[in-house]
């Protein structure tokens, strides 16, 4: 499955994310970060789902670590992270791929 967007494809079997054909280099978590929205593309994941799903159970329920590895992302994908086309932010509630996607 590939998920594709603009400049942004993100090979959701092989672990690959490239922009605008070149391989974007991300963490272990910033990746798994971006796998989980782009399996959900245009669907609101909440900043809890994606805390415990990359973090596990046992973690505290603090936006910060999430917010600080999404600007993280941003930095790498998003010409303007100020303005994000790709993963846009539902204030208080979570992260959403954009709705744009070749499966």
């Amino acid at each position: 499955k590939v998920y594709c967007c603009g400049k942004l494809q993100i090979d959701l079997d092989k672990h690959i994310v490239m922009l605008d054909g070149e391989r974007v280099h991300l963490t272990k978590n910033e990746l798994r970060i971006i796998e989980l929205l782009g399996h959900n593309p245009g669907k609101v994941l909440t900043y809890d789902y994606l805390i415990k799903n990359i973090w596990g159970e046992d973690m505290p329920d603090n936006n910060r670590i999430l917010r600080v590895n999404m600007a993280n992302i941003r930095r790498k994908l998003e010409e303007n992270p100020a303005e994000p086309q790709y993963i846009m932010t539902e204030i208080g509630v979570g992260y959403r791929m954009a709705d744009e996607s070749c499966f």
